[in-house]
C-alpha cells in the first residue's frame, strides 16, 4: 500500500513530485514538516497546500482534479446582481486580515468536522501576511454614519501573478460571493488570470470554478508564480470597490 512521504525537518527540503500523491484520499502527498514561510511558499509554488485538523500531523495535499477560477469567469446570478445594485457594502484588502482568518476558522470545510484552521495555521498565515505574501479581501457594511461592520471575506497566498485561495466566509448572506467577485475583478485588472480554489465542491462550481487536470494546473502556476510581482500590503493598491459596481461586471 502506498503511503505519503514524511518530510524532512529542514524547511528548505523539497516536496515529492505531485504524481506521487495518493488517489485515496485524493491528493495526499506528504506528512510532517512545519509551517515556516519558506516551506509554505515552496509548497504553493508547486501546487501543494496544508490541510489538517487539530491533533493530526501536518498533511500536505495536491488533489487531481484541481478547482480553479478564471478571474474573468466568476459568475453571480441575475437575482444576486439585482440585490447588489441596492447594496451599501464596500470591499477593501489587507485591512482586517486577522479578523478574516478568525472568521474563516469558524466556517466548516465541506467533508471535514470542526475547524481545519488550527492555532498554528493562523499564526503561520499571519506571519505570511506580515511578510506581504498572504492577503485578505474584506467586505464591510457601511451605515450612513460611516460605521462599518465586517460581513464577509476571503484570504489566500499570492506568488508572482498567481493567487491561491485558502478560505472564505459570509457573516451575512452573500458576503463571501462579494469578496470573491471583488478579488477576481481586481486581479483581472492587474493581469492575474487565475485563482486556485483547491478542492471541488458544488458551491464553487455554481460560482464559475472549473475542474482542471492537476497537470494543467501545475503547468499554469509554474509560469504565473515566476512572473515579477513584489510582495507587500495590498490596501492602497486594491483600493475600495463598491459592491453595487460588481453588479455590472460580466463574466466571460
Amino acid at each position: 500500500m502506498r503511503r505519503p512521504a514524511f518530510l524532512s525537518p529542514d524547511p528548505d527540503s523539497p516536496f515529492p513530485p505531485a504524481d506521487a500523491a495518493l488517489r485515496q484520499p485524493d491528493g495526499l502527498l506528504a506528512v510532517g514538516g512545519d509551517l515556516s514561510p519558506q516551506r509554505l511558499l515552496n509548497a504553493y509554488r508547486h501546487g501543494i497546500f496544508p490541510w489538517y485538523s487539530e491533533g493530526q500531523p501536518i498533511l500536505w495535499w495536491t488533489p487531481d482534479p484541481r478547482m480553479v477560477f478564471r478571474t474573468e469567469g466568476v459568475r453571480l446570478s441575475s437575482r444576486f446582481r439585482r440585490e447588489l445594485r441596492r447594496s451599501t457594502w464596500q470591499i477593501g484588502a489587507d485591512t482586517a486580515f486577522g479578523s478574516v482568518i478568525k472568521a474563516c476558522a469558524g466556517t466548516p470545510r465541506p467533508g471535514q468536522d470542526g475547524t481545519w484552521i488550527t492555532d498554528d495555521m493562523r499564526a503561520a498565515y499571519l506571519e505570511l501576511h506580515r511578510l506581504g505574501h498572504a492577503h485578505s479581501v474584506e467586505v464591510f457594511d457601511v451605515d450612513p454614519s460611516g460605521e462599518s461592520r465586517l460581513v464577509g471575506g476571503i484570504y489566500g497566498v499570492a506568488i508572482g501573478r498567481m493567487f491561491f485561495g485558502e478560505s472564505m466566509y459570509s457573516g451575512e448572506s452573500g458576503g463571501s460571493k462579494v469578496a470573491l467577485a471583488a478579488l477576481a475583478f481586481r486581479l483581472r485588472e492587474w493581469g492575474w488570470p487565475l485563482i486556485d480554489a483547491q478542492v471541488e465542491n458544488p458551491h464553487l462550481s455554481s460560482l464559475g470554478a472549473e475542474s482542471w487536470p492537476r497537470s494543467a494546473f501545475l503547468e499554469n502556476i509554474d509560469l504565473l508564480t515566476g512572473l515579477p510581482e513584489a510582495p507587500g500590503n495590498w490596501s492602497q493598491r486594491f483600493g475600495i470597490i463598491e459592491a453595487a459596481a460588481l453588479a455590472e461586471v460580466r463574466s466571460d
